[in-house]
């Protein structure tokens, strides 16, 4: 049998970070494969996130509707939450009454 002899190179991380930029055929789970494998971190993180809807407009106005309603959603719950948070008045009535019924508990023994 005769010996093959192949050559070998290294990739660089950054070489890694590069490739990964350009390339648009890669799923999410392969991309983030390859970055754990080399080491290669994301492109940038003040770098603005792209685009679900690429160029079609259409799908661009569905999903900002949709983030709307959800914001709008959001603000609503936090709202609530707020205005729940102004009710300790009833919180120290319970706290008062079940210190009276301890008191009287304690009494007894």
């Amino acid at each position: 049998m005769e010996r093959k002899v192949g050559s070998s190179t290294t990739v660089t991380s950054k070489e890694v970070k590069v490739a990964l930029e350009k390339s648009r055929t890669l799923s999410a789970e392969e991309e983030k494969v390859l970055r754990m494998r080399h080491g290669a971190g994301a492109a940038s993180k003040s770098a603005p996130l792209p685009r679900a809807a690429g160029n079609n407009e259409e799908l661009g106005d569905e999903l900002l509707l949709i983030e709307m309603q959800l914001m709008k959603a959001m603000r609503e719950r936090l709202g609530q939450t707020k205005s729940a948070s102004n009710k300790p008045k009833a919180a120290t009535a319970a706290s008062a009454t079940k210190e009276k019924i301890v008191r009287a508990l304690r009494k007894k023994k």
